[in-house]
């Protein structure tokens, strides 16, 4: 029998995960790395801490499931979005720490693109905001503030990618012939894409005073790009690329135009599929690429990026020290009936879809003498159902199309209290799937169907299933009042930078 290998390379950790033809989880290893974060917004990761973690997580999982490279019909790769990074074509190190999505050193660089034509000027070409949170502006960053970044890149001896690219290179033989590539879905985040063409748009490029030479090729979604060159997985097909959430969406097989899910992880994302032609938003989404099959034509999604969802718990953990475990909010939040009247507003980077307020800050407002960690706990899961109800909302207005139900993963879906809140705010089913890893997941079909691990996209929807639905349960007019309530506070974090 074989296998898929799927390399997860999230915001907090790396995983490898393999999956059976069912979508089974068969080996699962992760490990966490580094939150670097040297001064106020900026956020980084060390490249090479996550190439190691990422051979060592890949062993682990072989391992337990007393496997080889052998045993696996191909691997897929899916990746955090957006974290920008260059390296030496000689030697391959890093030129400096990656630059992650959340990182907002570069408000100034957006600024100052945005004073000619808005903030929207590129969104007929790229579908995306002048915005801290893509690799255009990231990318300019390092080159005008990494010694030497800038010579290097113009003169072909710098690589600029994305995580994804980072780690195909170097599995695939880094200094010695590796590939430097990126799928369509990742190059469609860095604001240097063109949606119609996919391929890199030279208006933007010489905007942006981006030179093509250390870009690297776009290819498609699911295809074979080449063999892994590197143990313990030296051999197996590199069939397989997605950026994370439209692995997530891939995952969940929504392959039909309208079809739509919710990832919560460190930020969260709703994507719709919006089927082969681009939609472009008037409510503040993000037109995307979905994925493309091989020389298919591509697939385009709607998209709403929340920065903070998961990351307001790291944080009431870490920081505040509410608790010890990030699962130990879901008992603090539910020993109280409701929010108490507090509300937080997690405007950590900024505010993300559909407000697009780089100037934002965080806040916690409606605090009385009454209030206890206990509400901060429910305050914060309540924050991940309001933000994503506003995505919604905005998706609505968008496409024509209203939710009928909102298919969930992502590491909070285990939140049952979340997920009822969820509903309720929303007064739409949530549902959660019999595999939540549907991120890896996603990577691992995409490279399946490029291999003929699967047949056909027919044979996905099979292995989907429902593990559990919620329903919503809240009267009408408590629903209208909390959520009137949670548009106030957004008010509140706005215009707190000057």
């Amino acid at each position: 029998m074989s296998y898929m290998g799927a390399i997860d390379q999230g915001t907090t950790s790396s995983r490898f995960i393999v999956f059976d033809e069912r979508g089974t989880t068969v080996a699962l290893a992760q490990k966490e790395h580094a939150q670097i974060c040297p001064k106020p917004g900026w956020v980084e990761h060390d490249p090479l801490e996550i190439l190691n973690n990422i051979r060592e997580v890949i062993g682990q999982a072989l391992a337990r499931a007393h496997l080889s490279a052998a045993d696996l019909a191909a691997v897929g790769i899916t990746n955090q979005r957006e974290t920008t990074l260059l390296w030496d074509r000689t030697t391959g190190k890093p030129l400096s720490n990656a630059l992650v999505w959340m990182d907002t050193r570069t408000d100034a660089i957006a600024q100052r693109f945005s004073q000619e034509g808005g903030r929207d000027r590129f969104r007929a070409a790229t579908g995306l905001p002048l915005a801290t949170y893509f690799s255009s502006v990231k990318l300019l960053w390092l080159l005008e503030n990494v010694p030497g970044a800038r010579q290097k890149a113009d003169a072909g001896d710098a690589m600029f990618g994305t995580m994804d690219t980072w780690l195909i290179w170097n599995l695939t033989g880094g200094p010695n012939g590796g590939l430097h590539i990126t799928d369509v879905t990742n190059a469609s985040r860095t604001q240097l894409m063109n949606l119609a063409t996919c391929d890199w748009d030279e208006t933007l490029l010489r905007v942006f005073g981006i030179p093509r030479a250390c870009l690297p090729d776009i290819v498609p979604s699911s295809a074979v790009h080449g063999d892994i060159r590197v143990p313990p997985l030296e051999g197996a097909p590199l069939a397989g690329i997605l950026g994370d959430q439209q692995a997530a969406l891939f995952g969940q097989t929504c392959f039909a135009a309208g079809e739509a899910k919710n990832t919560y992880g460190t930020g969260s994302f709703l994507l719709m599929n919006t089927g082969t032609e681009p939609v472009s938003s008037k409510a503040g989404l993000l037109t995307t690429i979905a994925y493309q099959l091989g020389d298919a034509v591509p697939r385009y999604a709607l998209e709403g990026s929340i920065a903070i969802t998961g990351a307001l718990v790291q944080w009431l953990r870490d920081n505040l020290k509410l608790f010890d475990v990030a699962a130990q909010i879901e008992p603090l939040a539910g020993s109280v009936e409701d929010n108490g009247g507090v509300y937080i507003v997690p405007a950590f980077s900024g505010l993300y879809a559909p407000y697009w307020k780089d100037d934002a800050r965080g806040v916690i407002v409606g605090l009385t003498r009454f209030a206890t960690r206990a509400h901060l706990a429910r305050a914060a899961l309540e924050s991940a159902a309001y933000q994503v109800r506003d995505v919604v909302e905005a998706m609505e207005d968008d496409s024509g199309i209203p939710l009928a139900t909102l298919k969930a993963d992502g590491g909070m879906v285990a939140n049952d209290l979340l997920m009822q809140f969820q509903a309720d705010i929303l007064d739409v089913p949530v549902v959660r799937p019999k595999v939540t890893e549907t991120t890896a997941l996603g990577a691992a079909y995409a490279a399946g169907l490029a291999v003929g691990y699967w047949a056909r996209i027919e044979d996905l929807r099979a292995n989907w299933g429902i593990e559990k639905t919620w329903q919503p349960a809240m009267a009408e007019d408590a629903r209208a009042a909390h959520y009137a309530s949670w548009k106030k506070a957004v008010q509140r974090s706005f215009d707190w930078v000057d």
